[in-house]
């Protein structure tokens, strides 16, 4: 008994189409795809960046020379010193004896010369008594002893008030002038380490400016790589696509 086969085959313009796909996807595949034209790329460090790492690193410290007086302002015209000498000067300025520097040197002669002055005062005040004694008619009687006591007495007193006033009025100005200079001294130091906390802040605000211009100018460079990244991709995928 004869056995029929039936057969169904494709149109023949749908043969020759697998045949061109199969010949062209050989051809496409034979050579190996160059994928690094494509790889990921990291945009490098805009140099804005780099400035702002240098300056970070510069600025590390850079408050020292306000502290120690030494580095950048030492020497200089301005004799700028840093909050230590400034501390230790006004220490000198301070405690029981920080008056002593401030004494006027006159003083002594001051004084010399005022208690010379209320002396000759006093000897003529002896004298007039004398006088007057000797016009009643008691020179060196019992009651002109007495005067001469009482008045030399309160010429003593007077004296020595005087000697102390003016000795305690040299004491107040001196400690006056000493406490003057401490304040000075410490507003100085307060002032110095003031500045070395402003260039401190204002470094800082440059890194940060510098930093955040660098990022933009970064930022556009990756998008710019990511962009002909995507480029060549698309070139080398094309005729694969292209052929479905």
């Amino acid at each position: 008994m004869a056995v029929s086969q039936t057969q169904m085959l494709p149109a023949p313009f749908l043969t020759d189409v697998s045949k061109q796909y199969s010949k062209d996807i050989g051809a496409l595949t034979a050579k190996p795809l160059q994928t690094s034209a494509f790889a990921p790329t990291v945009a490098g460090q805009d140099p804005l960046q780099a400035q702002a790492y240098t300056a970070a690193q510069q600025g590390i410290g850079a408050y020292q020379p306000y502290l120690t007086g030494q580095g950048a302002y030492a020497g200089t015209p301005t004799d700028m010193r840093g909050v230590q000498d400034y501390l230790g000067q006004a220490a000198g300025y301070s405690g029981p004896q920080a008056y002593q520097q401030f004494m006027s040197p006159y003083q002594q002669q001051v004084i010399d010369k005022t208690l010379t002055e209320f002396d000759r005062q006093t000897q003529a005040g002896l004298t007039g008594i004398g006088q007057q004694a000797a016009k009643s008619g008691n020179l060196g009687g019992g009651r002109e002893g007495v005067m001469r006591s009482e008045y030399q007495s309160n010429q003593d007193a007077k004296r020595a008030l005087m000697h102390q006033q003016m000795l305690q009025q040299g004491y107040g100005q001196a400690n006056q002038l000493a406490n003057q200079a401490f304040g000075q001294q410490r507003n100085l130091a307060q002032d110095t380490s003031g500045l070395g906390g402003l260039q401190y802040k204002l470094q800082g605000q440059d890194v940060s400016r510098l930093g955040s211009a660098g990022a933009i100018q970064q930022a556009q460079a990756q998008a710019e790589a990511d962009a002909l990244r995507e480029t060549n991709r698309l070139a080398a995928y094309e005729p694969y696509e292209r052929l479905g």
